[in-house]
């Protein structure tokens, strides 16, 4: 019987966890869930400790180092913003009630985002790539990327919700930033 290699091994494990989740993602995504605007906080302060953790116990030594943390962070915003107008929000007109759906872009983004995440962390090594500076940058990344997704978010939930409550907006969806104008 042939020996496996350990790094198959765990990329295979990897792929089918990742897969199942994503699998499970996509049924979730078709149906609007709701949308708790005092709840989009939570999920960028986690990744904001996590980085801080990280870059606490493993910080770069050098400034070329912090200077990628930050182009990591404002490219994952950048992205982030735009992942974040993908998202489809809803206000029930009747009872204000916000509701979200994920698009298939923002689906995809995910997947591609796991897929290159993936092929760094084994690669790296072979490329001569530090893989605590991988890490802290893909942290940084995730941090920019989900802080402004959900700032989005948040500042055109409100938006739509003040709109509906004053009765502007006949039915109450926007698919994007500027569709209820």
């Amino acid at each position: 019987m042939a020996q496996i290699d350990p790094q198959t091994v765990s990329f295979l494990i990897t792929a089918v966890v990742v897969g199942l989740v994503l699998l499970l993602r996509m049924r979730r995504m078709r149906r609007a869930r709701p949308l708790r605007l005092e709840t989009l906080w939570i999920v960028p302060a986690v990744l904001g400790l996590a980085l801080a953790v990280a870059t606490w116990e493993y910080p770069p030594l050098t400034a070329i180092g912090w200077l990628a943390l930050l182009a990591a962070a404002v490219i994952g915003g950048a992205i982030g913003w735009v992942r974040g107008m993908t998202m489809r929000i809803g206000v029930d007109p009747a009872t204000h009630a916000l509701n979200q759906q994920s698009s298939p872009a923002a689906f995809l983004f995910v997947v591609l985002l796991i897929v290159a995440r993936q092929g760094l962390r084994y690669e790296a090594a072979a490329l001569g790539i530090d893989v605590l500076m991988v890490t802290g940058l893909l942290l940084a990344f995730a941090f920019g990327l989900v802080s402004a997704t959900r700032a989005e978010m948040h500042l055109r939930a409100r938006r739509l919700l003040a709109e509906a409550k004053a009765g502007h907006t006949p039915s109450g969806i926007s698919t994007g930033p500027t569709s209820s104008r």
